[in-house]
């Protein structure tokens, strides 16, 4: 049941019915047996998703550990982008429409926006981002990439960001090629 409704979220976002889910995962086309395990969408979203945000909690951990404050914000700004762009379901949520899954993972202890503040709060102490960039700065962005990922017209939305959008925080190129595709 978690196979298909990761899948399903990841294709079609958050509006795809339970009762779908359900029969895709081969359980009925109730809602009886996924209704058992999860009470709400919200649960079933958070189930799927906890495990991802975990894991991007840990490669900012990384990051931190192990770049200079610049590379590591960039690099875990781009990777949540790039996120973003893969999984439907999560870009609607950090974007801001439909579930709130940050609440849920900063409880389970994966707090990906609180990882994302102390880097930019890094970045500026090194000098390796525009002067008077702040935290709400690089929602709105991150907002912005995420909104055009929910906006796209295909389910699997083949970008997550465009190289100049890094401009925003530096002059010049220094660190677009981070935010190119691979």
């Amino acid at each position: 049941m978690l196979r298909a409704a990761a899948e399903m979220f990841a294709t079609e976002g958050l509006s795809v019915p339970v009762h779908e889910i359900a029969r895709r995962a081969g359980v009925g086309t109730g809602t009886g047996t996924v209704s058992r395990r999860f009470p709400s969408k919200e649960a079933l979203f958070a189930a799927v998703l906890l495990d991802r945000m975990a894991l991007l909690t840990t490669r900012a951990d990384a990051l931190m550990a192990t770049e200079d404050p610049g590379t590591a914000f960039f690099t875990f700004f781009a990777a949540l982008a790039h996120e973003g762009a893969d999984h439907r379901g999560l870009a609607e949520s950090l974007a801001g429409v439909g579930f709130d899954i940050e609440s849920a993972a900063i409880d389970a202890g994966s707090d990906v926006s609180g990882r994302l503040h102390a880097m930019l709060k890094a970045t500026r102490r090194a000098g390796a981002v525009r002067g008077g960039i702040t935290f709400a700065d690089v929602k709105a962005l991150m907002s912005g990439c995420l909104a055009r990922e929910v906006a796209q017209a295909t389910p699997a939305p083949t970008t997550a960001l465009s190289p100049s959008s890094a401009t925003v925080f530096v002059p010049g190129d220094r660190f677009t090629a981070q935010f190119a595709r691979t």
